[in-house]
């Protein structure tokens, strides 16, 4: 966020982390903040109100004060509330593997955002100046939110795992699959999910499913409960459930 914002040409006054070691001042703990209109607190969900409360005697000139989770609710910042800051929450929904990575690809990506109505309006800001589209996230929807993104996100990377598990057993580079990965997300977010599956669990061909785990069992006994975990989510999607009991 810092490095995409830099670009952006925002000043960053300061990064406190527990390294003391980045690309811009290293700030202290127990000294006041530089005055500066935002201060973003990227950590852990379990570590935000501790953090928060740690900072909160530091914050004299600080205008908003934000979190970048986003399953934890903006009402954790309530103490930061009580001193006449404003706080919020601001959820970039993209992939941040690394700085540079990550800077990259927050343009064109959408950013949760939630909290006080000034909070609110300088977090849009920040967003449109990194080329991010907002949506407005109330604390009610942030576990379904983040369950949605977190599924969008993980659960891809690890069926795609699996299958490239199974492609190396076989000898064969799993990047020949990319076309067809591709083309199905592009057919999930066109059509709709339930047009989309196809394959031999969507057909109820199941002696076809019963070879496909057992090949995955074969790679290894990791991979084939993996698979057939995948195997029973998809099969149950695509109303099939009684097919499990022959499979099984």
């Amino acid at each position: 966020m810092a490095l995409a914002s830099q670009r952006a040409g925002h000043e960053i006054v300061g990064v406190l982390s527990r390294s003391g070691s980045t690309r811009w001042t290293d700030l202290a703990w127990d000294e006041d903040l530089p005055d500066s209109d935002v201060v973003l607190i990227a950590v852990r969900d379990d570590a935000i109100v501790e953090v928060s409360y740690r900072l909160a005697p530091y914050l004299q000139n600080v205008g908003v004060v934000a979190h970048m989770s986003g399953f934890t609710p903006v009402l954790v910042l309530h103490h930061l509330q009580e001193r006449g800051i404003a706080v919020g929450g601001f959820h970039p929904l993209q992939s941040l593997p690394d700085p540079e990575t990550g800077a990259d690809a927050l343009a064109g990506a959408f950013v949760a955002i939630g909290g006080d109505v000034l909070a609110v309006d300088m977090l849009t800001h920040l967003a449109s100046t990194l080329d991010l589209t907002h949506f407005i996230l109330d604390d009610r929807s942030r576990p379904a939110y983040h369950a949605a993104a977190a599924a969008a996100a993980n659960f891809v990377v690890t069926a795609l795992a699996v299958s490239a598990d199974l492609y190396e057993s076989a000898g064969i580079d799993p990047a020949v699959s990319r076309p067809l990965v591709e083309k199905v997300v592009d057919n999930v977010f066109d059509h709709g999910p339930g047009s989309s599956l196809t394959g031999p669990i969507a057909r109820g061909d199941v002696d076809t499913v019963i070879g496909h785990l057992t090949a995955a069992h074969e790679v290894s006994e990791y991979v084939g409960r993996q698979f057939r975990l995948m195997a029973e989510a998809t099969t149950i999607r695509a109303g099939r459930e009684e097919d499990l009991r022959r499979w099984k």
